[in-house]
Parts: C-alpha cells; sequence; structure tokens
C-alpha cells in the first residue's frame, strides 16, 4: 500500500474525514442490527500489538474485525520480538508483508511514530500515554446517539489532565465544540496541546475549578486516577479528590447533561456510584460504541 490510511491522532486527520469515519462506524451498526451480514474486510488480517493490558480495546477490536469478515493475530510483551530488542522499524517492515493492518497499545507514543514511518500498511493508535483517539470517536457516537450534533455543545473534563484529556481537545476542535478542563496543578495538560488548540481556533479553555466547568455543561467526562504506570497513588488521590463527579456536580449541569467514563472505573473515588449507576451515565453504551466506532475506523483504513 503505497500511501497507508493511518489513524493515529484525531489532530492527525481533517473534521470532513472524521465525520465520514464516525457516519461509516454508524451504517456499519445499523446495518448489523438490521440483520445485515456485510463482510468488507473479507481475508484482511489486523495485527494487534498490546504493550499494556486491554479488555475493551482487545474484545472490540478483535470482534470488529471478526464480524466485517476479516481475521486478527494478537501479539503481547511474550508473544514477539519488539520487547526482546527487535527495533520498531524492523517490526513495521516485517509485519507489513504479513498483514494489511496493525493497531498498537503501548505507552511511548514515539513507538507509534515509528511504525507509521516504516510500516507500508496502515497504522491504528489503539492507546498512547499520550491519546486515546479510539475512545473519542466512541464517545462522539454515544453523545450524538443521545442528544444529537456535539457541535456548539460544551463538554466539561475534571480530572487528570492524561491522554483522555488531550484527545478531548483534540475532538473539541475537530468536531466543533466547547471544553472546559478543570485539571490540578500538577496534572495538567500538555501546554503545546493547549497551544495547538488556539491556533486551531477551539474553544478550550483549564483550569482548577471543577464546579465552573460544570457549570451548564452537556456532558462531564472524568477518567481514573491511576492509571497502569501511574506512581505515588497516595499523592494523585489527594490532588483528585476535589475532582470526583458527584450528584451535586452532576447538578450543576444542565438537566439533560450526560455523564461519560472510559472505564475502568472506581465507584466512590474519581465518580460516585450514585452518578456512574444513574440514570444520566451512558457508560454501557459508550464502551459498546468502542466496538462500532472501531469498525469505522478499520474499514475506512483498509478501504
Amino acid at each position: 500500500m503505497s500511501n497507508p490510511k493511518h489513524f493515529l491522532d484525531l489532530d492527525r486527520l481533517d473534521a470532513q474525514t472524521l465525520r465520514r469515519i464516525l457516519d461509516l462506524g454508524g451504517d456499519l451498526k445499523r446495518a448489523r442490527a438490521e440483520g445485515g451480514d456485510d463482510k468488507p474486510l473479507h481475508g484482511k488480517t489486523l495485527a494487534m500489538i498490546f504493550e499494556k493490558p486491554s479488555t475493551r480495546t482487545r474484545v472490540s477490536f478483535e470482534v470488529g474485525m471478526v464480524q466485517l469478515g476479516g481475521h486478527v493475530v494478537i501479539l503481547g510483551d511474550q508473544d514477539s520480538q519488539l520487547g526482546r530488542g527487535e527495533t520498531v522499524a524492523d517490526t513495521a517492515r516485517v509485519l507489513s508483508r504479513y498483514v494489511n493492518a496493525i493497531m498498537i497499545r503501548t505507552d511511548d507514543p514515539q513507538k507509534l511514530v515509528e511504525l507509521e514511518q516504516h510500516a507500508d500498511i496502515p497504522v491504528i493508535n489503539g492507546l498512547t500515554d499520550r491519546s486515546h483517539p479510539c475512545q473519542l470517536m466512541a464517545d462522539i457516537m454515544t453523545y450524538e446517539e443521545h442528544r444529537g450534533p456535539i457541535a456548539g455543545r460544551t463538554v466539561a473534563w475534571c480530572g487528570d489532565g492524561n491522554n483522555m484529556a488531550v484527545s478531548y481537545i483534540h475532538a473539541a476542535v475537530r468536531f466543533g465544540f466547547a471544553l472546559r478542563l478543570a485539571c490540578p496543578e500538577a496534572l495538567a495538560v500538555p501546554a503545546d496541546v493547549l497551544a495547538w488548540a488556539a491556533r486551531e481556533g477551539g474553544d478550550v479553555t483549564q483550569g482548577k475549578d471543577a464546579d465552573a466547568a460544570c457549570a451548564d455543561a452537556d456532558l462531564i467526562v472524568t477518567d481514573t486516577w491511576v492509571s497502569m504506570g501511574d506512581e505515588d497513588a497516595g499523592k494523585r488521590h489527594n490532588m483528585l479528590q476535589p475532582f470526583q463527579i458527584d450528584a451535586r456536580r452532576m447538578a450543576l449541569a444542565k438537566d439533560d447533561a450526560l455523564f461519560m467514563h472510559c472505564l475502568p472505573a472506581h465507584r466512590g473515588e474519581e465518580v460516585t456510584a450514585e452518578v456512574i449507576d444513574g440514570p444520566r451515565s451512558v457508560i454501557w453504551d459508550e464502551a459498546e460504541n468502542r466496538l462500532h466506532a472501531q469498525k469505522g475506523i478499520l474499514a475506512w483504513c483498509l478501504s
């Protein structure tokens, strides 16, 4: 493939392309619900590299590829030479001769860059410590299924300025919604990402007041306080406690505001059980839509 269509980060693709991918995912979701059994990726194989454990990413990509008629090869830390000294570049060159696309879930975003540079096939970002674009596609799909277009809405992010927060900034610019981030100063989002959003004309602000961020929001989002690889769990809990989403904070948002969380969640920490299990939570639809959004990504990459 001379010009592979990579899905690396939302800021790397224009709004029209991202919307096309979402529409494709929605079409595939509806077709399957209506009993359709189209197999547009028949004979295609996806290699999935996991340097970080996963539930949703692994199952949704594997099931999605199978539903589209393709196959998967799963490579964990103990299943390839990548963790034993072989370079990312050499791995990319070899896999390009065997499979039709590569999905990687890793800590180091540089590995994603190297795969892109040396692979002759599409590379998909399943997650890095820098960003999580597949989750954002599922989140946008979920919001719009429940409330219509997200353009012009207000989203509140409360908690760690982590990879999810970065992808929410990218999404705010590309999909045209306002984003209010509330993060501890020590866990703020990277300054270069905010600078990018400003250059692109995005409506993105960051502060330390979670109540202000949630006021009149259409959607409130948070994430776990301690992710894989994070250190000083106790210190992080102390910093993030003031950013917990509870019923009082949800009441600050609009009456029809939704709550999302990419999971896994820790009830009683970043969100109370009352909220995550309550009527405004759409986390299970959000989790399901990882499957459908990623089917759109796969079909677009391999079309």
